[in-house]
């Protein structure tokens, strides 16, 4: 059990499940918090309007002229009684909770003394009596009074969230009573309570939640069944059947590609690696009697050579329906095979996508190694992430089925063919050369993660290069600054780099010409010591 629980933890199914997960959850959050903003302004609004509304209505009934006259009959006289009664109608019919008239201390707006005072018959408020006078609820009720009686406000509202004394979270609207004369005699208030605003809020709350649970339930088990189907159950049986056969050298006779029927890179090395074994097979049957070992050896690894270089882009040039850019790339093994390798296609008509790296050992194991990461990245760019993410799924892939503790070092960009933006990040491979329009070609230090393969976990970082028309980019691997004369020293950088600036105007596959002519010329007879691999990209704009 507890093997299981790491399995699916290390699991690209799992990795990707979580990251959208908590995509969602973020999302939900956001959405939750607009929605919440929204729905309370909204609901609030139509509170305000509709508070504001009373109080306009409860105006008409009332005499500003009479003011004095309701304080001197003690609020006794028929008039008042009427005003009263009419006021206590609007409230019921309204919803409102209280409307109130009120007259403030205008020395300092700290005291309020109540001309009117009603409340809604369905609430168990008490109403204020006939000229109660009551200390001013807060400075904020005191501003607005102020600005009612002395600035000219024609309507003040008043949100109280926490409620007061015995009272619930509330609004206030109020509204000037002017006089003929034009002088501001009592604030007509009308009050409602917030439950409606504050039920529809969390109703619409819970709507949204229940919704974006349902989908992100809906998300996950879709996406664990697509990565399961298409990504994890395919490469799981193709890195087991390499690893068997690399092991055995005898095929089992069921082709993986009856297992593995889908027609994108990952049947492609399946039928690579059916072809390879049955290939190989063949000649171990037909060989064993009548050569040696060492001459089936050879045999084998010349097969899977040229297995392994059909796997790579080798037709120049690559796109001559493409004007924007011109690429040529170059690989020469060390041994039959090697483990270097390099790749280039279009992720779309706009972007240009590009590999170059070096795997870990060399002979056969390196070589499986290298085409199993090349469906990887390969497969990860396709589907439009960025260089340091590619490079992370490519390595939680690696990882999992990496029995064999091999690693590969990657340097991969993804160039915007119409911005001239690259994209780029680094697993410890060798840093990129860059030579700007009409300048010479320079190294350029980027940032290096840790190598794909080496540990889980690993993360990359993502820069940016900014071609102009006219930039080159020159990657490589380590076999040609590495490269050694019969005396031990190294071919270096500083060689390298006099050899890209021989002619730095020249096309890329001169440029690389001139590169391969320099290392020869330099090692002379000594034996070359390591695959040597090259990628050289013009951006013409």
């Amino acid at each position: 059990m507890k093997q299981k629980l790491k399995n699916l933890w290390r699991s690209i199914v799992f990795k990707s499940v979580l990251t959208i997960v908590m995509v969602l959850v973020v999302f939900t959050m956001i959405v939750n918090v607009i929605g919440y903003t929204e729905v309370t302004d909204a609901l609030l609004d139509q509170y305000a309007d509709g508070a504001f509304r009373t109080a306009g209505i409860s105006a008409h009934f009332l005499d500003p002229n009479q003011i004095e006259g309701y304080l001197k009959s003690g609020g006794e006289s028929e008039e008042y009684q009427t005003v009263l009664s009419r006021l206590q109608r609007i409230c019921n019919s309204s919803g409102s909770t209280f409307i109130y008239v009120i007259i403030p201390d205008r020395t300092d707006y700290q005291h309020i003394t109540f001309l009117f005072s009603t409340m809604n018959q369905e609430t168990s408020y008490s109403r204020y009596p006939f000229g109660y006078v009551r200390h001013t609820t807060n400075s904020d009720y005191a501003q607005k009074y102020k600005k009612l009686c002395e600035e000219g406000s024609a309507r003040e509202l008043v949100i109280r969230d926490k409620g007061y004394i015995e009272t619930d979270p509330h609004i206030t609207a109020m509204i000037p009573l002017i006089d003929s004369a034009g002088k501001v005699q009592a604030i007509l208030c009308v009050q409602r309570q917030m439950d409606f605003l504050i039920n529809s809020r969390n109703s619409f709350l819970s709507k949204v939640v229940a919704a974006m649970i349902c989908i992100a339930v809906l998300v996950i088990i879709g996406l664990s069944m697509t990565l399961h189907h298409q990504v994890l159950l395919p490469v799981r049986i193709i890195a087991q059947e390499a690893s068997r056969f690399a092991s055995e050298n005898i095929s089992t006779g069921e082709k993986l590609t009856k297992k593995i029927r889908s027609k994108d890179e990952i049947g492609h090395l399946a039928g690579a690696i059916d072809q390879m074994e049955e290939q190989i097979q063949s000649y171990v049957s037909n060989l064993t009697s009548i050569t040696a070992e060492r001459e089936r050896i050879s045999t084998e690894l010349t097969l899977a050579a040229r297995i392994q270089e059909d796997m790579l882009p080798n037709t120049f040039p690559a796109f001559p329906e493409r004007k924007d850019f011109d690429i040529y790339a170059c690989m020469h093994p060390a041994r039959e095979i090697g483990g270097d390798f390099y790749n280039f296609f279009l992720v779309d008509e706009d972007h240009l996508c590009m590999v170059m790296a070096d795997v870990s050992g060399k002979g056969v194991p390196a070589a499986l190694f290298m085409m199993a990461s090349i469906i990887v990245l390969v497969d990860n760019a396709r589907i439009g992430l960025s260089a340091a993410e590619i490079l992370q799924r490519a390595n939680e892939a690696i990882c999992m089925t990496n029995r064999e503790d091999m690693f590969v070092t990657v340097w991969l960009g993804i160039l915007d063919l119409k911005t001239g933006i690259m994209n780029c990040a680094n697993a410890g491979h060798e840093y990129p050369t860059i030579r700007e329009p009409g300048g010479k070609f320079a190294l350029f230090k980027d940032p290096h993660g840790f190598v794909i393969g080496g540990m889980e976990g690993a993360r990359y970082r993502n820069y940016e290069l900014q071609l102009k028309p006219g930039s080159k980019v020159f990657v490589y691997t380590d076999g040609v600054p590495e490269a050694t004369d019969e005396k031990l020293e190294m071919f270096g950088t500083g060689r390298m780099l006099d050899a890209l600036n021989m002619d730095p105007d020249a096309s890329p596959e001169q440029i690389l010409g001139h590169v391969q002519r320099s290392v020869e010329n330099f090692v002379g007879s000594a034996e070359q010591f390591d695959d040597m691999t090259m990628l050289c990209m013009e951006y013409k704009g």
